[in-house]
């Protein structure tokens, strides 16, 4: 009996919830609710319900409005526009009935939630507040001047003054003008043209080329590519080149040579001209 109880009343408070959500998105003109009883079950958001407890029917009471809060994770700009990384309290839903405004309700219901939650209303961030939301917080806390950002949240001066903790400064953001594709440097290095060691870069000499060329088969033949640079002819090249008389440690090396023996020496020596002169 205890169970069915308790999951009866889970499910009253469900549709209180959602009943809710659905009555402050349709008082802030909003396309669809903010607040539901399965967005609450899938966060860690906190809804401070204000109920009058001596209102019919059945004794049962009524409830007067809702605050919803929770902390997220922000970049917000400061007052010289340097973004910082911070985490705050913010203030995402709040509605009191429109037959109970201006009774004092909301202002309790607020000073309730500052109490729980130990922080000062200037250290607050506020998504998307309406114009209501925004005059109730400068005629009660004198909030008024704010710091432009570029989401949809608000907070005004002072927020950065009292951080707990304090927001982490990021790095200022590049002007599209400084960004560059690569360095000075990259760009003087990709003008050279990187050449394959000598004798890899000799360009193959070329056959004159038939007046017809005859049909290929394939498709899509590579150009033949020609020489990154002119190179010296072959004639000057080897005109260049001078032979080396051999080193004396190679005579020596011979003359001491293990493997040959003497029988093999004398063999050697004891040829005739001619057959030397055939090796």
């Amino acid at each position: 009996m205890t169970l069915l109880l308790s999951v009866d009343v889970q499910q009253q408070l469900m549709t209180i919830v959602d009943e809710l959500g659905k009555a402050s998105a349709k008082a802030q003109h909003l396309p669809a609710p903010i607040t539901s009883a399965s967005r609450m079950q899938s966060n860690r958001h906190v809804m401070y319900v204000l109920k009058d407890s001596s209102a019919r029917p059945a004794g049962k009471g009524a409830i007067i409005g809702f605050l919803k809060v929770g902390y997220k994770k922000l970049f917000v700009l400061d007052d010289r526009e340097a973004h910082n990384e911070v985490e705050p309290l913010c203030i995402l839903d709040f509605y009191i009935h429109e037959t109970l405004q201006r009774h004092g309700h909301g202002r309790e219901l607020f000073q309730y939630m500052l109490q729980k939650e130990r922080v000062e209303p200037h250290q607050l961030a506020i998504d998307r507040p309406s114009p209501k939301l925004l005059k109730f917080l400068n005629k009660h806390y004198n909030l008024e001047t704010t710091v432009p950002q570029v989401n949809n949240f608000v907070i005004f001066e002072g927020f950065f003054a009292h951080q707990h903790p304090p927001a982490r400064k990021l790095p200022p953001k590049r002007a599209e003008g400084d960004i560059k594709p690569y360095s000075s440097s990259d760009r003087e290095f990709l003008k050279v043209a990187v050449e394959p060691p000598w004798p890899l870069n000799r360009a193959p000499r070329r056959a004159t080329p038939p007046a017809h060329p005859p049909r290929s088969s394939s498709l899509g033949n590579s150009p033949e590519r020609g020489p990154l640079r002119p190179f010296v002819p072959e004639q000057e090249l080897l005109r260049s080149l001078r032979l080396c008389p051999p080193h004396p440690a190679a005579r020596l090396l011979l003359a001491t040579d293990p493997a040959a023996s003497p029988a093999q020496r004398r063999r050697t020596s004891s040829l005739p001209r001619s057959e030397e002169s055939r090796y």
